[in-house]
């Protein structure tokens, strides 16, 4: 059975593929290696994780303006994640979104943080504010 979040469109898009998801909020800066994806911030939960086309779920963005121009460069290299979900968007975080071209929500109702668990299989509709959990993933 699919489950429907809805929330507020920030960049339009849609796209599908697996959540990464933390409780814990996202530094850009710092935070992950732009050529490769992988997850750099010392001392976080993703650490050592690679974000490439992973739909990122996080409460909100943390950090220095630096951020924006980071993630556009990790999406210019192809390594940045497919869609960004939050539940209140951080504005260093929209920037690099809008500039790469990646599809970001907020305001997701239920509580996305607590409705989606890493590896599960989501359709993000940025553009008309609703994502879809399509496949649970397996315990």
């Amino acid at each position: 059975m699919e489950t429907i979040l809805k929330g507020r469109t920030i960049v339009k898009g849609v796209i599908e593929g697996e959540a990464l998801v933390s409780e814990k909020p996202v530094c850009f800066v710092g935070g992950i290696d732009t050529q490769t994806g992988d997850f750099i911030e010392h001392d976080h939960p993703l650490t050592g994780v690679n974000l490439k086309g992973k739909i990122m779920v996080y409460p909100t963005g943390k950090g220095s303006t630096g951020g924006a121009y980071v993630l556009y460069e990790a999406s210019c290299n192809g390594v940045a994640p497919a869609a960004i979900i939050n539940n209140k968007i951080e504005q260093i975080t929209v920037v690099g979104a809008i500039l790469g071209e990646i599809p970001m929500m907020d305001t997701v109702q239920p509580d996305p943080v607590a409705a989606i668990k890493t590896g599960d299989w989501l359709r993000v509709n940025a553009t008309n504010g609703v994502i879809t959990i399509l496949k649970r993933k397996e315990a």
